[in-house]
């Protein structure tokens, strides 16, 4: 009836073969190896902008070349086409922290090409770090730190100097245990943090405490990050500061309008990030063209302009989406327009397709470094280099989306959507590196014998 004969796949799918099942993969002696093939490699850190391969052995990238010789048992994914650029890194991406009780945002974050998120929360207590390090000990597909709240930092008895030791790990027993909590868990996990955020939204500080954050910050090696959307609190900030590291938050949201003058309000920021111990970044969703997501503040098509000049000047060099996909309560932006965004800056001629791709990965990991003190994050995140954790968000051009997302060598996103085999590839991130469990969601099954 059919003069076209469709061969079966016997030697790759489960089958039957003489009346008894057959799986060709348990035959298999995979080696553990991914190579993503023939892929249009853009590493900035390294320079890197050709047609290459990424071997990757378990965690981590073991060879970037031409032609990576392909073994029995391999792994191989074609990426032909495509734009293979170091794991997106969002420094400040809400994860999860504002009653997201039906919702995945995790899950939406991987999908959009995700394989990093710095979760700031203005209520984030001593506990976040063993709440969060539970769920990371139980499974998420997805890098993840966060930010204490600035208000929850000044609610114990501990003193300034007192709490610099506690964010350094040097706090004694006896202390942490009179003057902070009576839960070990909490004083043991405190420190694993990346930095503080302040949120004049939801708290108003007195210049006094706002000293004390920033000289907790600046002696810790903490980030100091704030919410700027009213240019005043940015500017009060910034005065404070007397010369301490401040990192402003979304700040593109101040050229939204809703404080003062949009436009005004896009150039004074601008014109704070120009000084030496400021730093900024601009929210992605904002910066599209068409306006992004439409669940948060939309920027003035002025503002925009200012923002893009600041940009391709250089005075800010990272961007971020703030806002989750997936979620009730939206923030700013939103992941899935991380990607667009990038694409759309470089197609305007705003940045360099490197230089775009390299406000997500190398930028965010340098500003860390440099505000933590500790090169870990530039060695082992935000690059494609040999012996670099396997993060790497592989990107179709053409509809402008994430078509796979690893973490740790772990395939969990494809198509703009999670893949939940790869649940568990996330691990928890704070200034002093990451580990793949902290122990806390362990507690309740089992312990190991030390």
């Amino acid at each position: 009836m059919y003069s076209t004969r469709v061969n079966m796949l016997k030697d790759v799918l489960a089958s039957v073969k003489e009346d008894k099942l057959s799986d060709p993969n348990k035959e298999l002696d995979k080696t553990g190896k991914i190579i993503l093939k023939n892929g249009f490699v853009i590493d900035p850190r390294n320079q890197v902008e050709e047609v290459l391969d990424v071997a990757i052995i378990g965690d981590e990238i073991v060879e970037v070349g031409k032609d990576i010789y392909i073994e029995k048992g391999d792994l191989v994914i074609d990426c032909e086409g495509l734009l293979v650029v170091p794991g997106l890194v969002d420094m400040h991406l809400h994860l999860g922290d504002l009653f997201e009780i039906s919702t995945n945002p995790v899950y939406g974050a991987v999908a959009d090409g995700v394989t990093m998120g710095l979760s700031p929360g203005a209520g984030n207590t001593f506990m976040a770090p063993a709440l969060l390090g539970a769920e990371v000990d139980r499974g998420v597909p997805l890098n993840i730190g966060l930010y204490q709240g600035a208000a929850s930092v000044l609610s114990t008895m501990l003193s300034v100097e007192e709490l610099i030791k506690l964010y350094k790990g040097e706090l004694e027993e006896d202390i942490a245990s009179s003057r902070m909590t009576r839960n070990g868990i909490t004083n043991t996990t405190a420190p694993l943090i990346v930095g503080i955020k302040d949120h004049m939204g939801h708290f108003i500080m007195s210049d006094e405490n706002i000293d004390k954050i920033f000289e907790i910050t600046s002696k810790a090696k903490l980030i100091y990050m704030t919410h700027t959307q009213d240019p005043d609190h940015a500017g009060r900030l910034v005065e404070l500061s007397k010369g301490r590291p401040i990192h402003l938050g979304h700040a593109t949201a101040a050229g939204c309008g809703t404080h003062k003058d949009a436009a005004e309000s896009m150039k004074f920021i601008i014109d704070l990030c120009k000084e030496e111990n400021v730093t900024g970044e601009f929210v992605t969703t904002m910066l599209r063209q068409g306006g992004g997501s439409r669940e948060g503040l939309v920027l003035p098509k002025k503002s925009q302009e200012l923002a893009y000049i600041a940009l391709e000047k250089g005075v800010v060099d990272v961007l971020i989406s703030d806002g989750q996909n997936d979620a009730t309560m939206k923030g700013f932006g939103d992941t899935r327009d991380n990607i667009p965004a990038i694409l759309e800056l470089a197609e305007m001629g705003v940045l360099s397709l490197s230089d775009s791709i390299a406000t997500m990965t190398y930028n965010p990991t340098k500003l860390i470094a440099e505000r933590t003190g500790n090169s870990w994050w530039t060695e082992k995140v935000g690059h494609l280099g040999k012996g670099a954790l396997a993060n790497v968000t592989v990107i179709n051009e053409n509809v402008k989306s994430a078509a796979y997302t690893i973490v740790n060598g772990k395939i969990v996103g494809f198509e703009s959507r999670p893949v939940r085999q790869g649940s568990g590839a996330g691990g928890f991130v704070s200034k002093f590196g990451m580990v793949k469990r902290i122990g806390v969601g362990d507690l309740v099954m089992f312990s190991y014998k030390r």
